[in-house]
């Protein structure tokens, strides 16, 4: 069995209204995106920090939940 070490920490994101989009960012010199996925109202995420995975950007209003709490996001736009 490996050992995952720091990168077998998982976050649970909650879509609160549809069209949320998350973002993996690669980790290393240059920082990339490498996945999005978009999640409507009530669906669920279950993401893992990884080997490639340093970073998750999260557009829209969701509630993201980890290891130490409770977050919630709500990227509005200003008009």
């Amino acid at each position: 069995m490996e050992d995952y070490g720091a990168f077998s920490d998982y976050i649970v994101i909650q879509a609160l209204e549809d069209g949320v989009t998350i973002i993996g960012l690669t980790r290393g010199r240059d920082t990339k995106f490498h996945h999005t996925e978009r999640l409507d109202a009530g669906e669920i995420y279950i993401a893992q920090f990884t080997e490639v995975t340093s970073a998750m950007k999260i557009r829209g209003k969701a509630r993201i939940y980890t290891k130490h709490g409770v977050v919630e996001a709500d990227n509005k736009q200003q008009g």
